[in-house]
C-alpha cells in the first residue's frame, strides 16, 4: 500500500496493516465526538477537498487508506519552537473512543481552513491512556494547516483529529520478540518517535510487571541537516541513558556548521547515514522503519531487500 499526505510528512507504505487496538484514559470530555455515518463522512471529504488548491492534498493522497471514522474534538493545551523551523503541539483529546497506534497520523480539521492537514503524532499511546494528550511536530510550510500551526494557533485553539495510517508498531503480549531499527530524515523522525517512546513504554511494562509484551533492542539512526534541526534530542537520549543496552541512537547531521555540543558529541556523526552502519542490525528478528525523504527511503529500503530482509519486515513511510 502506498499513500502520501500532509505538508510536512506525507507517504506510507506497509506491508502488514493490522487491527484497530487500543485502550484509553478518561477524563470530562470536551465535547461529544463527532460519529459521522459515511455519507457525512464523504460530503466532509469532498467539500474539504473543493474548497483546496487543486494541488493534491492530504485527504487526496490518502483518500484510499484506512482511518478511523469518528472525528474527535480537541484542544491546543500547549505549543513551543521544536526547532527554528519546528513548532510542537500538544493537544487535549478527551473523546474516550479516541485512540491510535505508535506511528500513526492524524487528519487535523482547523475551523475557518477549508484545507485538511495530515501530521503524525509523536507522542506514545501511553500518554494518552494517562492524560488524555498526544503531541505533534509541524514543519512550516506554505501550506494552509501547517501556516496556521506556526501563525496562528493559540492555547485553547479548537481543534479536530481523525486517526488514520497502517505505519505503525503494535504488538500483542503473545507476539514474537523483535528488534527495532528506526531510519529517519528530518521531520520523519515524528512517527518514528512515538514507536521509540512506545518501545521504551514496553520496556517499562515488562521490568515493573514481569509480563507484557517482551520487546527486544532498539536502534535509531536519525539525520538532520544540523543538530539544531534534530527534534526532540533531549528526549532521546534521555530514553537511551534509560534502557542502557537496550535502546540506542546514532545521531548524523550533513550540514554542520558550529562546534557539536560536548553532550551530543558521542551519538553525533557527521555524514549521512551508511548501509554499512545497517549491516550488523540485519537479523531475522529486526522489523525495520523508514520515515524521510523519499530518496531517502527508497534507497534503504532497496538496500534491505537486496541484503534479504524479507519484505514484510520493511515498512516504510515517505513525506516531501
Amino acid at each position: 500500500i502506498y499513500v502520501c499526505r500532509g505538508s510536512t510528512m506525507a507517504c506510507a507504505a506497509v506491508l502488514t496493516p493490522g487491527r484497530w487496538r487500543g485502550s484509553v484514559g478518561a477524563i470530562s470530555a470536551l465535547a461529544a465526538p463527532l460519529r459521522l455515518p459515511a455519507s457525512a463522512l464523504r460530503h466532509l471529504t469532498l467539500t474539504s477537498l473543493m474548497k483546496s488548491k487543486r494541488k493534491m492534498d492530504h485527504l487526496e493522497r490518502t483518500a484510499s487508506v484506512v482511518r478511523r471514522e469518528v472525528v474527535s474534538p480537541a484542544r491546543v493545551c500547549g505549543a513551543a519552537a521544536a526547532s527554528p523551523s519546528v513548532r510542537s503541539l500538544r493537544l487535549l483529546v478527551a473523546d474516550r473512543e479516541f485512540s491510535f497506534k505508535a506511528g500513526q497520523w492524524v487528519d487535523f480539521f482547523i475551523p475557518g481552513v477549508p484545507v485538511v492537514g495530515g501530521f503524525s503524532i509523536c507522542s506514545s499511546p501511553r500518554l494518552l491512556e494517562q492524560e488524555r494528550v498526544i503531541e505533534l511536530a509541524v514543519k512550516y510550510a506554505n501550506h494552509a494547516p501547517a501556516l496556521w500551526v506556526h501563525n496562528q494557533c493559540t492555547l485553547d485553539s479548537e481543534v479536530a483529529v481523525r486517526v488514520g495510517g497502517e505505519f505503525f508498531f503494535d504488538p500483542q503480549p503473545t507476539d514474537a520478540s523483535r528488534n527495532l531499527v528506526l531510519i529517519a530524515g528530518g521531520v520523519g523522525i515524528n512517527p518514528l518517535l512515538s514507536i521509540l517512546r512506545h518501545a521504551a513504554d514496553l520496556h517499562r511494562e515488562r521490568e515493573d510487571k514481569g509480563s507484557g509484551y517482551e520487546i527486544g533492542t532498539v536502534k535509531l539512526f536519525y539525520s538532520a541537516k544540523s543538530t539544531s534541526e534534530l527534534l526532540f534530542k533531549k528526549n532521546i537520549l534521555n530514553l537511551v541513558n534509560e534502557f542502557p543496552g537496550k535502546i540506542a541512537c546514532s545521531l548524523h547531521v550533513t550540514k554542520q556548521t558550529t562546534q557539536i555540543g560536548a553532550e551530543l558529541e558521542p551519538y553525533i556523526t557527521e555524514g549521512r547515514i551508511t548501509e554499512e552502519e545497517l549491516r550488523d542490525h540485519i537479523s531475522r528478528e529486526t522489523l525495520f522503519y523508514i520515515c524521510g525523504p523519499p530518496p531517502m527511503t527508497d534507497f534503504f529500503s532497496r538496500h534491505l531487500e537486496d541484503s534479504h530482509v524479507p519484505r514484510e519486515h520493511i515498512r516504510f513511510e515517505k513525506w516531501w
